[in-house]
């Protein structure tokens, strides 16, 4: 399948995108900001020479390609690849089990941590 430009639209559900793009290798989110903006998307901002967000961006695009796009393609239509993406960020963020806090869900822990903040200190 030939790779074109489509016009896309961002479904009112989605509360926050994360937005990186890039030309010939640079990063070309000062030019795509105004088209953020007109999308109520914020774009991706961080100190000079800061990566850390760009290296987790990547890090998570080609993770979600090898287990979702490379694996369980081809694909017929767009909505069969968006539909396939939901449920694969369901699972990442909801059911996915995490060694490094305790095999349990990333939804869990986050609940776990604010009920601890509800929590009345105690005495020693």
């Amino acid at each position: 399948m030939p790779s074109s430009r489509r016009s896309t639209t961002v479904a009112p559900s989605i509360a926050a995108v994360c937005c990186i793009t890039r030309t010939a290798g640079r990063n070309t989110s000062v030019s795509a900001t105004p088209r953020l903006a007109e999308a109520g998307i914020e774009p991706s901002v961080g100190s000079v020479g800061d990566s850390y967000d760009n290296a987790l961006a990547e890090s998570i695009n080609g993770l979600y390609k090898a287990e979702v796009i490379h694996r369980r393609g081809p694909w017929r239509t767009i909505e069969a690849v968006e539909f396939a993406t939901l449920e694969w960020v369901d699972w990442f963020n909801q059911r996915r089990l995490l060694e490094p806090i305790g095999n349990i869900p990333p939804a869990e822990a986050e609940a776990n941590f604010y009920a601890a903040l509800e929590q009345p200190a105690m005495a020693a």
